[in-house]
């Protein structure tokens, strides 16, 4: 983003943060809320049981994501001994990613609805760059967080899908070296190396299937 600012595309910058920050607050609104309703209060209790950026932004990650292109949120806390089902951390960790589907479809079949309604509003080159972003950020936000590796939503969704001893191997792996993993992808691509390339191609090969209008 950096390259952004430089270019002097203010605009740009001010739509991907705020796109940015509005779909990570949602992502961890959706862990909080599910998180309650499996019976664990802790987010709640904390204060994230809101869409208030305040709550969930982390300025440092935020900073990050404008200087480097990556960044992050504060995770939600949960307490599992809260949980009124082994199921809850599968649900609660899909919960983020799923918030972000959401909000994908919801943008692009109403700016869909706009431009089908001619509401000249949308017709704008700025309603087309929002829209964009927004609808591609919470896909990639989505696929992303979905890598079980790491401290990603996914490497608690995964063992769900795995028989007991191999996921027991996978958490004990994925403890010991899957922050190194991550990390290292993330390296990988800053450096120039189009690591996360697919999660961008699967992001928009998604596009298609969730516009219905």
């Amino acid at each position: 983003m950096l390259n952004l600012i430089y270019q002097g595309e203010y605009g740009l910058v001010a739509i991907i943060v705020f796109a940015l920050v509005f779909s990570l607050s949602f992502h961890e609104f959706g862990h909080a809320y599910v998180a309650k309703l499996y019976g664990d209060r802790t987010a709640e209790l904390q204060g994230r049981l809101t869409l208030n950026p305040i709550a969930h932004i982390d300025p440092m990650g935020l900073l990050m994501v404008i200087i480097i292109g990556f960044g992050y949120a504060k995770p939600v806390p949960t307490n599992p001994r809260n949980f009124t089902s082994p199921k809850a951390d599968l649900w609660i960790s899909a919960a983020g990613p799923g918030m972000n589907l959401l909000l994908a479809i919801v943008a692009a079949n109403f700016y869909g609805l706009a431009i089908n309604m001619e509401w000249e509003l949308f017709y704008s080159e700025a309603a087309n760059i929002f829209f964009s972003y927004f609808i591609i950020i919470n896909l990639v936000l989505m696929i992303f967080n979905l890598i079980p590796i790491g401290p990603l939503d996914g490497h608690y969704i995964l063992p769900h899908f795995l028989p007991r001893d191999m996921a027991h191997k996978y958490r004990v792996l994925n403890h010991q070296y899957g922050s190194m993993i991550l990390f290292g992808f993330i390296a990988l691509s800053i450096m120039g190396v189009p690591v996360f390339q697919y999660v961008f191609a699967v992001g928009g090969a998604i596009l298609p299937w969730i516009t219905w209008i």
